[in-house]
């Protein structure tokens, strides 16, 4: 047990950044609305080491984490059509199927 307050709280302001530029805060602050504060502030802490000096390391590697999380873009799908021979073997497929229902049926 921690006997020693080592917990680090680090808040960084994304409305009143000078480092980031106007389309960075938007994108900030759609991606993390739950996570900021009403005055855009982002809040996070860590207390799960034993020193300070390593929950400060903690804590900036996680807000480089959110950081780089946030501003990666996401690929675009592209859609794509089944091929002929897969239609064709999906096709085969439910009628076997149905053929072995229709056997299974008692007759009329």
């Amino acid at each position: 047990m921690n006997k020693v307050n080592t917990k680090v709280i680090v808040s960084f302001d994304v409305v009143n950044s000078e480092i980031l530029t106007p389309a960075e805060k938007e994108i900030l602050a759609a991606k993390l609305a739950s996570r900021l504060t009403k005055e855009g502030v982002l809040i996070l802490s860590a207390q799960d080491k034993r020193s300070q000096l390593q929950n400060k390391e903690a804590v900036i590697e996680k807000l480089g984490h959110i950081l780089t999380k946030a501003f990666t873009v996401k690929k675009k799908r592209k859609a794509t059509k089944p091929s002929k021979t897969s239609v064709r073997k999906r096709i085969n497929q439910k009628k076997q199927h149905s053929e072995k229902k229709k056997w299974r049926q008692k007759p009329v």
